[in-house]
């Protein structure tokens, strides 16, 4: 059974602006019947447990999961900043300790100007690996999410090959549908991506691993996503018998607000879930 949550970057203009915060971040999940909340760590008033406890206690009285925990984290940073990156992730395992979070979400690493990709490489599987076993203390899974604006996990075989090197049974994979080589919405995306790669064979090849699907909308003035063929990539997930969590991720903020586009993308989405 597939639930559906929302990441709070979403809406993130929002929170930016001081329209929405954690707490009512949560009450806009529950009008909108959700089934769960997705936080990115940054969207956090606070990490004091005092804050923490009222997140807790706010998304129980309201029914909803706190589906996943995302730490925006770069492995592919100098290694004499690798101390402060994980850091950075044990901080986000802590709080989904905390809060109950099953999974913490985690990016490989960058590779820019003057960082050899070799050697991203390895401070990604070290660092995966660490985070995992904080996480295996905690009773935190942590997940790698591909991502393609110069990380090195930017093809499902390049997900598959981290994962089997870092080869930790705590560190699963969290399957974003835009943001592998090919998506027209990802992050980085170049005009000749598409043509050069092909989305949904990523997409084939690691949703058997996936332990949390994170659906990206970008355009829905017709009420239905025109960049991503979702009728292709449930078809994908239903034939790998995926059964947990769809979170619903805007990024179409230029064309249209979260607060307007949200809800439609609420209804589009249903409709896979419930069919």
């Amino acid at each position: 059974m597939m639930r559906l949550c929302c990441l709070s970057l979403s809406f993130k203009p929002e929170f930016a602006a001081g329209q929405l915060d954690d707490l009512k971040f949560i009450d806009l999940c529950a009008k909108l019947e959700l089934d769960g909340v997705d936080f990115n760590l940054s969207s956090f008033r606070s990490l004091e447990r005092s804050h923490l406890k009222k997140v807790k206690k706010a998304c129980l009285e309201h029914g909803l999961s706190i589906a996943c925990l995302g730490v925006s984290n770069d492995f592919g940073r100098p290694a004499d900043q690798q101390e402060a990156v994980l850091k950075q992730v044990r901080q986000g395992i802590d709080a989904a300790q905390f809060l109950g979070v099953p999974v913490v979400r985690l990016f490989a690493g960058g590779v820019g100007e003057g960082k050899p990709r070799e050697e991203v490489w390895k401070r990604a599987v070290d660092g995966l690996r660490r985070a995992a076993e904080a996480g295996e203390q905690a009773g935190v899974v942590v997940g790698l999410q591909n991502h393609n604006h110069n990380n090195i996990a930017a093809t499902g075989e390049d997900v598959v090959k981290l994962l089997k090197d870092v080869d930790h049974p705590w560190c699963k994979h969290i399957l974003d549908t835009g943001q592998y080589l090919g998506s027209l919405g990802a992050s980085g995306a170049k005009a000749e991506d598409p043509r050069q790669h092909d989305l949904y064979k990523s997409i084939a090849q690691t949703a058997p691993l996936a332990v949390f699907v994170r659906a990206k909308l970008y355009r829905l003035k017709s009420g239905k996503e025109e960049w991503l063929d979702y009728d292709r990539i449930f078809k994908i997930l239903k034939g790998v018998k995926y059964n947990g969590f769809i979170c619903l991720v805007y990024e179409g903020w230029k064309d249209a607000d979260a607060m307007h586009a949200v809800p439609e993308g609420v209804k589009f989405l249903r409709g896979y879930l419930s069919s």
